[in-house]
């Protein structure tokens, strides 16, 4: 039988209101030790909580979930106690001294709801995903993950390879019970291998959508140009703070200089870098070059500040445009330092490519975990065979990677990374 734990599992004190959470078969022990006795099921009651001793700790409200309809799958118990430190610490040592009663391990509570059938590994991938979002773009993705999308979508996909195994095996039976030619079995792997195709092609699809991580990551905006064309100080207006320096000395910046922005709930991360030079004077500036093309190659907007034409799908700036100086040919946007608005425009162009290139509303997108294994998935469904044993089995090989995503076959070491990431009381 597991232990029973408990944990704070609202912010740390001080704080206006404090929830300490129990859950496991002692749950309703724990609680009748501190509450002197059960409140009715899902009811708040107002109760004196004591110790062993008979010494009160907090006047607080309590509540009883008898499991197995609880968040955790298991009796549950919620303490909403005054929020002091002090009040919190000696609730915590009162249950502490409990028998059968530990503190929980960072992310445990949703572990057990994971092993007690309450959310499926997908779901609660998604709750981490959630609860660690800061933008509006990245807390919609995940909800919609932890409230089953992916894990309904792969859910879909196995279904229909189920179907589609059960019509080979019924081939593979049929062929060994009747004297079956090469001909109709090769008529049978015909009716299956279109839908096998079209279900690659429609995983491949989702497969084409960023990276749930993407919209925690940002959209990567590079900053890109020969030297001293005023990279440093877009970057500045752009961020509205001193984040680069900036200086007349061609070559100031080095390295890639980042900055994570977020405007209109989506997370940008601009790049700063160094000026672009066929022949960089010394082997620091030859490195920072370097870096600096490397960050283009992996943008997904760049900001051209240049004379000479701009890289395929740029957005082509006129830079520093308050100066007497020649404006480019191609340049579609002139930014002044003593114009806001002309930063603003250069805000909306970089929006505008978000917006075409990053999902929003109701797309299900998939983690690093997830891609992988619809990439085996399709893996396996690629090239379909015509013998229908062979086809057999890249239909089992591709509806176990599918099942893999909602936990069927998780590894100790898969849920050891994923709950790490949650925060103790969750």
């Amino acid at each position: 039988m597991s232990a029973t734990i408990f944990a704070l599992s609202s912010g740390r004190p001080p704080a206006a209101l404090a929830v300490v959470r129990i859950s496991g078969s002692g749950a309703g022990t724990a609680l009748t030790a501190l509450a002197g006795r059960l409140p009715g099921p899902r009811r708040a009651s107002l109760r004196t909580l004591r110790d062993a001793d008979g010494a009160p700790l907090d006047r607080a409200l309590v509540l009883w979930f008898p499991g197995p309809g609880t968040a955790t799958g298991e009796d549950l118990a919620e303490l909403h106690l005054h929020g002091g430190r002090a009040v919190v610490a000696a609730v915590e040592t009162a249950l502490g001294a409990l028998p059968g009663l530990r503190a929980a391990e960072a992310g445990e509570f949703t572990r057990r709801a994971l092993e007690n059938g309450v959310l499926d590994l997908a779901q609660a991938e998604g709750l981490a995903d959630l609860l660690t979002a800061e933008t509006e773009d990245a807390r919609r993705a995940a909800l919609a993950t932890a409230e089953g999308a992916v894990g309904r979508m792969a859910g879909s996909w196995a279904d229909r390879l189920v179907m589609l195994s059960a019509e080979v095996e019924a081939a593979l039976d049929f062929s060994d019970e009747a004297d079956v030619d090469a001909e109709v079995a090769d008529g049978d792997a015909q009716r299956v291998i279109p839908r096998m195709v079209a279900l690659a092609a429609e995983m491949r699809d989702v497969l084409a959508r960023p990276a749930a991580e993407r919209l925690r990551d940002g959209v990567r905006v590079v900053l890109a140009g020969p030297p001293n064309a005023g990279k440093s100080t877009l970057l500045n207006l752009m961020c509205q703070r001193e984040a680069s320096i900036v200086s007349a000395i061609s070559g100031t910046t080095r390295d890639v200089v980042e900055v994570p922005v977020q405007r209109a709930g989506r997370a940008y991360l601009l790049q700063d870098t160094a000026g672009l030079s066929d022949w960089p004077e010394d082997p620091v500036e030859a490195i920072g070059v370097e870096r600096a093309r490397t960050a283009a190659a992996t943008a997904d907007v760049i900001l051209w500040l240049g004379d000479t034409p701009a890289p395929k799908g740029s957005i082509w700036l006129y830079p520093r445009a308050d100066e007497e100086r020649k404006r480019p040919a191609g340049a579609t946007l002139a930014v002044r330092r003593d114009d806001p608005e002309s930063v603003e425009r250069v805000w909306a162009a970089v929006g505008a490519v978000a917006e075409r290139s990053m999902p929003r509303g109701n797309a299900v997108l998939l983690g690093a975990r997830q891609r992988a294994l619809v990439g085996e998935a399709v893996a396996a469904l690629d090239e379909p065979d015509a013998d229908l044993l062979v086809l057999a089995e890249q239909l089992r090989i591709a509806r176990r990677r599918l099942l893999a995503i909602t936990g069927a076959d998780a590894t100790e070491s898969v849920l050891d990374a994923l709950f790490g990431r949650f925060c103790i009381g969750k």
